[in-house]
């Protein structure tokens, strides 16, 4: 039995160097640290750091040790640290289910002893610190009085003008957008520059490392990723995070991050092709460098918190400040309502009779269903689809259900909740009576793309496609020998594409036939415009045939075979994978780069309607136009700004291209055409634009 090495007591640290989750003071990259009142059993006891298993890993020869010191170690070295066998990281496994709850039942005491005596087991001991311990709570409360302004003067700040997080001062950022000229191609009409706009504004981006664990090596972090050097976006972006994925679990990432480096292997300019190689390698911990836009920081603010004249911004009623935990959103939203509710529980034990739930296209908690004789609806006040922003003092607006159930269950008999609720939705395309308000939330879409593009434009510099025409004589039973995916109907609306060519197939023994290849017609028959369904019942009858004209559009990029001829090996076979997808690969789809060289006539539209006050700004930057050095490039999305109109509409992706603005094409444009036309639209702008699903990772 080996005795555990009780820590230091965090006396004196502040809230910066305490650890939110063991309550220590120790390094970023240094295990935690508990203070454990038994005798903890020698099988537990990790080799290398002589501590309790935190988080342990099994190796291939039957050691365990903890993850953060196993990964440590193995930077430097190459083997096990104790039989000194080959060994990588990769090839470790987590603990048994067993041994992990043997080592969350370890009982340990809380680390602000001096004036908390709680003790409890390992697992419980980060919820205790943010719910129930007082000496936590005030270090917290203490930390907010002096990092962050009074929530409630969050309601005097310009409509679409959010500040910076108080965690996150501007001081701290490791970039920022620039006052003059930007990096070529870069425009930002999300930046307002009129001359009657109250306050002007800079947006804040900042660093930050998000470490991220896998229980599977291969497991996929379950975000779309756009950009890439050999595109004009540049840097390597987040399109979209996935509902209930790895990444939506952890909440850390969030769409417009734009990822720097993964595992230390730097990917911000790197091709499309091989930052997915990299992201996608089998691994227990991603550690991902992400620059994250933290909204607007205000350069001469006002002596007074006062809405600027002219703005619609509706009053605000506003509860107590809540102690803001890890805040980096948007404050509440004009058009909507903040209210404080004070629910009375008969007893603590007594439930409130509220179904929470999370959105996949909005951070926070929102409440789904009060059930019918609880507390909550005998009350009357809350209601189906108020946004929780915060219960008894805990900022929850970028919270889970299982957090906020957390704090109901380790509350009173009073439970004090502060909800925002939206103002009624008007009818999509149209103005509600109060103004043009933009804090409602739209109408959902039923038909995503509205027509295919009638703009003729060249794609991207680099990128090209060119038309195969396949035919064949072959017996009428004879399968051609391969599967499709897409169609009008798929999430995304993409033409019908090839997944795989099966080698029993009359096409692979031709070999014109590559898997990624766009569907064009078969037999004179057009595929362009069908749904899958459509698609796979035409291709059944025409097969039928004894003879079959095929036709298809390759996507082209230049420069990828010469980056497969540099690589290594070990990069050769990744980028190969990318393209040439497993027997059993399902999912498999075009990276994005892919649809990029797809002609002008495939393309299908949609237009967006974006509404704003005067004094606020669209949310947007964009970047191509015409270039002396790269010629013409069409306009992408590059950045969504937290708290602005393009933010809270949601359609608007990044990496979506714009190919008109109300009707007017942008073929053509460069960046000093195209800046006026937007701002020249004070309170409503139609954009057109072609969104193609980003690359899965």
């Amino acid at each position: 039995m080996t005795e555990a090495r009780a820590p230091s007591a965090p006396a004196g640290l502040s809230w910066a160097q305490v650890c939110k989750e063991c309550g220590q003071g120790h390094g970023g990259q240094e295990g935690h640290l508990y203070e454990y009142l038994d005798e903890v059993d020698d099988e537990l006891i990790c080799h290398i750091c002589l501590q309790p298993l935190l988080r342990p890993m099994d190796t291939p020869c039957g050691h365990t040790y903890c993850f953060q010191c196993l990964s440590s170690f193995l930077r430097e070295q190459d083997f096990c640290p104790v039989d000194r066998q080959r060994l990588q990281l990769h090839q470790c496994r987590s603990s048994s289910l067993l041994v992990r709850n043997l080592l969350d039942k370890l009982t340990v005491l809380c680390p602000f002893h001096a004036h908390c005596q709680q003790q409890m087991q390992r697992c419980e001991l980060q919820p205790h610190l943010h719910n129930r311990c007082p000496a936590f709570r005030k270090l917290r409360e203490e930390a907010e009085k002096r990092k962050r302004p009074a929530w409630n003067e969050l309601k005097g700040r310009a409509e679409g003008e959010p500040g910076a997080d108080a965690k996150h001062p501007a001081t701290q950022s490791r970039t920022a957008a620039p006052r003059g000229p930007a990096e070529p191609g870069l425009v930002n009409p999300a930046f307002e520059e009129s001359e009657d706009a109250p306050l002007r504004s800079s947006l804040v981006a900042e660093a930050s490392v998000v470490e991220i664990y896998r229980d599977e090596p291969e497991e996929e972090l379950g975000v779309r990723i756009v950009g890439g050097k050999d595109t004009p976006l540049g840097n390597i972006v987040i399109q979209e995070v996935l509902r209930d994925s790895l990444a939506a679990r952890d909440g850390k990432l969030a769409p417009g991050d734009h990822i720097l480096e993964v595992n230390d292997v730097n990917v911000a300019c790197v091709p499309h092709r091989r930052a997915i190689a990299v992201l996608r390698r089998p691994c227990p911990l991603l550690r991902l460098t992400v620059m994250q836009e933290k909204g607007f920081s205000t350069r001469n603010p006002r002596p007074e918190h006062h809405p600027p004249a002219g703005t619609n911004a509706t009053p605000l009623s506003l509860g107590p400040a809540p102690n803001n935990n890890n805040s980096s959103g948007p404050g509440p939203q004009p058009g909507s309502t903040v209210t404080q509710v004070m629910l009375v529980k008969r007893d603590r034990s007594e439930p409130l009779g509220i179904k929470l739930i999370r959105k996949s296209e909005e951070p926070g908690v929102f409440i789904l269903d009060l059930l019918a004789g609880g507390v909550a609806a005998k009350d009357g006040k809350l209601r189906n689809n108020d946004k929780v922003l915060a219960i008894n003092g805990h900022d929850l607006r970028h919270g889970t259900p299982e957090s906020a159930a957390q704090i109901i269950q380790a509350s009173e008999v009073r439970v004090n909740f502060v909800v925002m609720r939206q103002a009624e939705v008007p009818e999509e395309g149209g103005t509600s009576t109060e103004g043009p308000g933009r804090g409602s939330r739209r109408v959902p879409e039923t038909q995503y793309f509205r027509r295919r593009s009638t703009y003729v434009k060249d794609p991207p510099g680099g990128f090209s496609s060119q038309e195969k025409t396949v035919s064949l004589k072959k017996e009428p039973r004879l399968s051609l020998g391969i599967t499709i995916a897409g169609g009008r109907d798929s999430r995304s609306r993409v033409p019908v594409y090839i997944t795989s060519v099966q080698p029993v197939g009359c096409l692979h023994r031709d070999g014109t036939i590559k898997t990624g290849d766009v569907l064009l017609s078969i037999n004179g028959v057009d595929l362009t415009q069908l749904t899958y369904s459509e698609a796979v019942s035409v291709l059944k009858a025409q097969t039928a045939q004894a003879s079959v004209v095929l036709r298809v559009v390759q996507t082209i990029t230049e420069g990828e075979e010469e980056e497969e001829e540099e690589g290594d090996g070990e990069h050769k076979e990744e980028l190969e994978m990318l393209e040439n997808p497993r027997e059993d690969d399902l999912n498999w789809a075009p990276l994005w780069t892919r649809w990029l060289g797809l002609p002008s006539h495939m393309h299908w539209c949609r237009d967006i309607v974006l509404q704003k006050t005067n004094g606020e700004s669209w949310g947007f930057s964009i970047v191509g136009g015409y270039e002396e050095t790269h010629g013409q490039q069409p306009f992408f999305i590059k950045t969504i700004v937290p708290g602005t109109p393009a933010h809270f509409d949601g359609r608007l992706k990044c990496g979506d291209e714009i190919v008109a603005v109300n009707g007017a094409t942008t073929v053509g444009m460069n960046n000093s055409s195209l800046i006026p036309l937007l701002k020249l639209q004070k309170n409503k702008v139609t954009l057109t634009v072609v969104s193609w699903p980003g690359s899965l990772v």
